[in-house]
């Protein structure tokens, strides 16, 4: 039973306070054999799902989270999965009878139960060069996770400037949110976008970078250091962290819009 149909049923009559606080506990944390404890309530309390570091994990540790998460909840998001997991990890989708959208370029999936409904915001995601784009579609994911509709555009780098102006003016007359900036070497991609528009841009530093301040150090001190206002950066190679932050900007901006 959802939260809002528990608090209809109580508020009502139709059940008592202990049984709602029994099924009320059903949506806090769940843990499994102790290795992890799911937060089964964060997408209702933040609109965000849960999210599998894969990248450190065992496979046999991975799939009984993925399982667990899915008998509770409609999606996850798990990142990072290594080359040898990938398939496997495709393999138990099959299994669970379970659909799949896949990043390209990217080690992340996202599995959902039930058709995703693209009723949330909308936001333009950006990348400097083709190296750029795993992240790019790691924060895609998210944001298609969390029910928002994304328009992409990639390999638009300061590199060949031109190509930046007729996807900005799309993103521009299709109303996005937020827009997200993938961007590696120097990372100037981010400031540029935000120094061109009225919309809250999000850089994500790559680690497609060599020599000094390789491995995306060069792009985070850039975009630390941008003179541009209206730019926020996360991590280097967090496309997870501007997915969830690009996807609840865009998401409030809907539910403001709809409440006027």
């Amino acid at each position: 039973m959802e939260i809002h149909k528990i608090l209809e049923s109580l508020e009502k009559g139709k059940i008592s306070v202990n049984n709602a606080k029994k099924l009320l506990s059903l949506y806090s944390i769940e843990e499994i054999e102790g290795i992890a404890k799911i937060d089964i309530n964060r997408r209702k309390r933040r609109g965000i799902p849960e999210v599998i570091f894969a990248e450190t994990k065992k496979l046999d540790e991975i799939k009984k989270i993925i399982k667990i998460t899915l008998e509770k909840t409609n999606s996850v998001v798990v990142s990072r999965i290594s080359k040898k997991d990938y398939p496997k990890i495709l393999l138990l989708a099959k299994k669970l009878k379970v659909k799949v959208k896949i990043g390209k370029n990217s080690s992340t999936l996202l599995l959902f139960k039930n058709p995703i409904k693209f009723d949330g915001g909308k936001i333009g995601i950006l990348t400097a060069g083709t190296s750029d784009i795993g992240v790019a579609e790691e924060s895609r994911l998210m944001c298609e996770a969390m029910n928002c509709k994304c328009i992409t555009s990639y390999d638009v780098g300061v590199a060949g400037i031109q190509r930046i102006f007729p996807i900005l003016k799309k993103m521009i007359k299709e109303e996005v949110d937020c827009i997200i900036v993938a961007a590696g070497m120097e990372g100037a991609l981010a400031t540029l976008v935000s120094s061109m528009v009225n919309i809250p841009v999000i850089g994500i530093p790559t680690s497609a970078g060599y020599g000094y301040g390789g491995k995306g150090i060069a792009a985070l001190a850039s975009m630390l250091q941008s003179c541009s206002l209206g730019l926020s950066v996360v991590n280097i190679d967090n496309g997870i962290a501007a997915g969830s932050i690009a996807a609840n900007i865009a998401n409030r901006a809907v539910q403001k819009n709809r409440t006027k």
